[in-house]
């Protein structure tokens, strides 16, 4: 059977960017929390103009406002 130990040093390659790293970690973070809050505004937006009668142009209202005012507060 082959050897597969490695007989190197453990790390081998470049070395990390950290500063790079840290910067597309925080713009997953952003996306993620603003794109659940847009799913969330637009989940409560449907529901309203299905189920409470509210109509196309008053949902997209209900769904502007729960968009800006989630993102205001989790800012």
């Amino acid at each position: 059977m082959a050897d597969n130990t490695p007989t190197g040093p453990v790390e081998t390659g470049a070395d990390m960017d950290y500063s790079e790293h840290e910067k597309t970690y925080s713009l997953f973070l952003m996306l993620t929390k603003y794109g659940s809050i847009v799913c969330a505004a637009l989940l409560i937006a449907m529901a309203f103009g299905f189920f409470a009668g509210g109509g196309f142009i008053a949902s997209t209202v209900l769904f502007l406002l729960v968009t800006g005012l989630a993102a205001y507060i989790l800012r």
